[in-house]
């Protein structure tokens, strides 16, 4: 689609327009529902009495009989030279399967209690207008990823546990958040003025993993309308990892319009903000493209004089 003399509109304003405020939002509204789903089924208990989940995001009992254990906890207990018992391998082995299948980093952005607050920060850094900031390579969330399984093998600890934002918060909740509060803070301001997008993007263990775990998951964003882009380049704006989009949505003739990247977390913004609605969630085995109505009637006359 041409954009000669066509004028941008601030991020989202154009799908605003087009699809109304729920339409715009649709995908970061779920998340946000979602993420606050997660978290009281975990606080249930404790504040209310209802035990459904006994537990925290790290390893649970889910109505008494249905074990969940995260795999990252179980690896770093595993290198420690304690290993777990057969109701927690089988609990991680769930919990494995499941996000292999939906993608990884689906926790990242669906289910993670610190990701609205690393959300937060990014609002309010490009409402403040702040330079991008420092950016660690990407390559350094795998690093760190190394270290704590290094350091609990080392120590003989479940290393990453002792500083974890979410199990930290989760006790917050539950017993008081006193200094806990302090950590909150120090990320959100991490993001803000520090490294935009730093915390989740670059500096997180736990994304690291899901990401290994989410290789060859099934489900995957498209850019299966990739013809109607007018280049607005909203979506890149609201992609906490926009360096997976250009190769989908700039792809050429029979190019996957699929985005395979195992950084993508599946959130959704980038169809929520497309007002020409590029974007769909499919499967990773559909590769169809859609084109266009206006290229099939510009198509027809050339096709005609071939003839």
């Amino acid at each position: 689609m041409s954009t000669q003399g066509k004028v941008h509109l601030p991020t989202g304003q154009e799908a605003l327009a087009t699809k109304g405020w729920f339409g715009a939002h649709k995908y970061l509204v779920l998340r946000r529902v979602s993420q606050a789903f997660f978290l009281l089924l975990f606080l249930a208990g404790p504040w209310f009495g209802i035990w459904w989940v006994k537990g925290t995001l790290a390893g649970s009992m889910t109505f008494d009989f249905l074990p969940l254990n995260d795999p990252m906890i179980l690896g770093q207990m595993m290198v420690a030279g304690h290993w777990p018992e057969s109701t927690a391998l089988i609990g991680g082995l769930i919990v494995l399967v499941a996000y292999a299948l939906i993608g990884g980093r689906v926790y990242c952005s669906w289910v993670c209690p610190i990701n609205p607050v690393t959300d937060a920060a990014h609002w309010l850094h490009d409402r403040l207008g702040l330079q991008k900031g420092w950016q660690p390579k990407r390559a350094t969330r795998y690093w760190l990823l190394g270290t704590v399984f290094l350091v609990s093998a080392l120590t003989g600890t479940i290393a990453w546990e002792v500083v974890n934002p979410v199990t930290i918060v989760h006790r917050g909740l539950v017993f008081g958040m006193g200094w806990v509060w302090g950590m909150v803070v120090a990320i959100f301001l991490f993001d803000l003025i520090v490294a935009r997008r730093g915390w989740c993007g670059h500096v997180c263990p736990v994304g690291a993993f899901y990401s290994l775990v989410g290789t060859k998951s099934l489900l995957r964003v498209s850019a299966l309308r990739r013809d109607a882009c007018d280049d607005c380049m909203d979506c890149y704006a609201v992609c906490p990892e926009n360096q997976v989009i250009s190769p989908a949505l700039k792809g050429k003739g029979d190019s996957t319009p699929l985005i395979l990247s195992s950084d993508c977390t599946n959130c959704g913004r980038c169809i929520d903000v497309c007002s020409v609605d590029v974007f769909a969630f499919t499967h990773r085995f559909d590769t169809h493209i859609d084109v266009p109505p206006y290229a099939v009637a510009t198509d027809a006359p050339a096709k005609q004089n071939a003839a």
